[in-house]
């Protein structure tokens, strides 16, 4: 008979596990563009749960230089308390215990004139086997180990998804950097050619000049 539970233990362990890694692939962060102001918000249903934020500047419409000014960040809870914020930052990440439930807000500023493009993503780690009562000795030891492991693919797909929201940002840089490069360079070759189409009109005129001289 306990051979025959720990063996169920072990499918139910197998089943919840593979519903947790089939989560992770289809989490997705969002993506929005801000004028001054934009506020999301995410209802919290557990005490206790853990919130993981990060966002990322991804870009600012500025039409020569690329802002570093970054965004303001205030989080609050569903009294209207202050749980956090955050001033200037073009990318960051944080996380905090929730101690009470409800629906908590993350309010983003942009101080400066242009628009701006910002990755955000939120996950709540919560797992529902901690308040279930088990049934087999066995059962606590193996949902244990199950609990860090899902705790550890958690977040390496949080810090994925940071990591990549950085390399589309420094991309951006990048691509900004090499387009101002770029105009730089046919600025001055632009520059150079008529230096020197004046200077040759300049020589031209003064040798005009000396042989209208030689010839009176």
């Amino acid at each position: 008979m306990t051979g025959k539970r720990w063996k169920r233990s072990v499918e139910i362990a197998w089943v919840a596990m593979g519903f947790f890694i089939w989560s992770l692939k289809v989490a997705e962060g969002v993506r929005f563009v801000i004028d001054r102001e934009e506020c999301l918000s995410h209802d919290v249903k557990y005490e206790g749960d853990t919130v993981h934020v990060s966002f990322v500047v991804i870009k600012a419409d500025a039409p020569w230089n690329f802002n570093n000014e970054g965004v303001d960040l205030v989080i609050t809870g569903p009294s209207g308390d202050q749980i956090h914020d955050f001033r200037n930052r073009i990318s960051e990440k944080y996380e905090f215990v929730v101690h009470k439930k409800g629906v908590y807000r993350f309010c983003f500023s942009n101080k400066s004139p242009y628009h701006e493009t910002i990755d955000f993503d939120i996950k709540v780690g919560h797992f529902t086997y901690s308040h279930q009562h088990a049934k087999d000795e066995h059962f606590n030891p193996l949902m244990d180990q199950i609990s860090r492991l899902e705790e550890a693919l958690y977040n390496i797909q949080f810090e994925q998804h940071w990591l990549e929201a950085q390399t589309d940002r420094q991309a951006i840089v990048n691509d900004n950097m090499g387009r101002r490069a770029l105009h730089k360079a046919m600025l001055e070759s632009v520059a150079l050619v008529a230096a020197s189409i004046l200077q040759i009109f300049l020589l031209k005129r003064m040798f005009e000049r000396k042989l209208g001289t030689s010839r009176v």
